[in-house]
């Protein structure tokens, strides 16, 4: 089904999908290998090429083609690629037309360098470096909600960005249910005897750490003639096309989880890009569905596969191998055990499955308390520290271990933390749906093929991109809309088990 209208509005969309894949490339080498010295001109750069991007989609052209498909389409097959091509650029056109281009291109810059600021910030622990840059960038996603006012709440319009068709109240009502189970989880964990994780903690070398990363994802299914991985101070993900996705990795000399699980949760993001349908290539399908799909993702490549006992029944005798010294007599199941450790502690990306959720919910509330103007940026890493006791009984020594430790608000992205959770609630909802389709998962898994769980997720999520919002994909998938019960029979299993809870 191809008309001459339909391949003109393909044809411009393409040239929009091009210069944002320019952007992206300098975004990765922002990240990875331009000098510091090189921000200023690099955010200079990337706003061009934002305003550019943006006049080019919002139009009159795109606009008037939009009208004039809109009756044809009408009769097309509503789940075909050709009408949710419409549906979803006309959705993104009516959001894009109501944001100026000047404010796209300041939005960039400012971005650009506060990422900068931020790293300076971290690096010596001094939230004063990071303040006016992020209060400006506060300023701009207050003033960016407004050009979609009146909403229901003024963090609707962010969240929206990256949970398309999600609420503020959806996502709030969905945590408001995890929470107090959560809590009771990791108190009764608590009173249980903990499991020893010390041996994770010692001298681990950087380049072996790296070479088993790459053994492991490679077996994941992750193609290096169409990906590579790199270095970064935040582990990404970037795609520049279906065959060029980049991951980069972050490797603790003295802890062995952060380079080996930051490495499996990057590939299980690339594997989502690689594995979108070639024909949604340059048009706004060609993309995960949304952050907390591309988040069920990693985390169930990370978690659920990676920090499972099959997992590591085929890959420890090859950790052993690599780090005889440190690892060479620890049982594997004290190994399984001490990955799977629940403790409360101050780091987002290192923490525990069982308390990771409470990190979130403690950003989503922050995020919040900003957009409203009810806690001040300079107040922030104050109302950090007192949430962090409140919700998890740590402290932060430090803004680098608190209030500075992610990179996602130098980047402008306020309205994306939820999306980490409820990734993680996806996940465990695919994971049923798995193991009923995959009887002999676990077997599978246990001999280190993983072909059939990538060919299940390509077919039922990978190749769609951004063809269906995340509520209605999962709905398609599962048969129901985003539910947390799957995670915590998830989590109550595993623990259960780890920690000898009483059922």
């Amino acid at each position: 089904m191809t008309t001459d209208k339909l391949q003109r509005l393909k044809d411009l969309l393409g040239e929009v999908w091009d210069i944002h894949m320019a952007a992206a490339v300098l975004g990765w080498d922002q990240e990875t290998y331009m000098p510091p010295a090189g921000a200023q001109a690099r955010g200079q750069q990337l706003s061009t090429l934002g305003r550019i991007a943006h006049l080019k989609f919002t139009s009159e052209e795109i606009g008037r083609l939009l009208e004039d498909l809109a009756p044809e389409a009408a009769d097309w097959d509503p789940d075909s690629d050709e009408a949710r091509l419409v549906k979803v650029t006309r959705r993104e056109y009516l959001k894009a037309t109501k944001v100026p281009p000047d404010f796209v291109a300041e939005s960039a810059k400012v971005a650009s360098r506060a990422m900068m600021a931020w790293r300076e910030a971290k690096a010596k622990a001094d939230f004063s470096i990071f303040e006016p840059h992020l209060a400006r960038i506060v300023e701009l996603r207050q003033e960016y909600a407004n050009f979609f006012a009146p909403y229901e709440h003024i963090y609707d319009p962010l969240l929206d960005d990256f949970e398309p068709g999600l609420k503020t109240a959806d996502v709030q009502r969905i945590f408001n249910a995890l929470r107090p189970q959560q809590v009771a989880l990791v108190r009764a964990i608590a009173e249980r005897p903990q499991v020893d994780d010390a041996f994770l903690h010692q001298p681990f070398d950087q380049q072996k750490q790296w070479e088993f990363g790459v053994e492991v994802i490679t077996k994941f299914g992750f193609d290096w003639q169409r990906g590579r991985q790199d270095k970064s101070a935040h582990p990404f993900t970037t795609s520049f096309s279906v065959n060029d996705v980049r991951i980069t990795t972050r490797i603790d000399p003295n802890y062995i989880g952060t380079g080996l699980f930051g490495t499996m949760h990057e590939c299980g993001h690339a594997l989502y890009e690689l594995g979108v349908a070639p024909e949604l290539e340059r048009t706004p399908l060609g993309h995960g569905a949304s952050l907390a799909i591309h988040e069920s993702q990693s985390r169930l490549w990370e978690n659920l596969v990676g920090r499972s006992r099959p997992f590591w029944e085929h890959f420890y005798p090859r950790l052993q191998e690599t780090f005889p010294a440190q690892l060479g007599n620890i049982p594997r199941e004290t190994f399984y055990k001490g990955i799977n450790r629940v403790q409360p502690s101050l780091i987002r990306t290192e923490a525990d499955e069982a308390t990771y959720n409470l990190h979130i919910m403690l950003r989503l509330e922050l995020e919040i308390a900003l957009l409203e103007g009810t806690v001040a940026v300079k107040d922030l890493p104050e109302a950090w520290n007192a949430k962090m006791k409140e919700y998890l009984g740590v402290v932060p020594s430090d803004d680098a271990q608190g209030v500075l430790q992610d990179i996602h608000w130098s980047m402008g992205s306020i309205g994306y933390f939820s999306t980490y959770a409820l990734g993680n609630l996806i996940s465990a909802q695919w994971w049923e749906c798995i193991q009923a389709d995959i009887p002999n998962l676990n077997d599978q898994i246990r001999n280190g093929e993983f072909g059939d769980l990538l060919a299940w997720l390509r077919e039922h999520i990978h190749r769609h991109g951004a063809k269906f919002e995340p509520q209605e994909l999962v709905e398609k998938v599962t048969g129901r809309g985003i539910d947390p019960a799957p995670y915590m029979r998830y989590l109550y299993a595993k623990y259960g088990e780890i920690y000898a809870l009483e059922q």
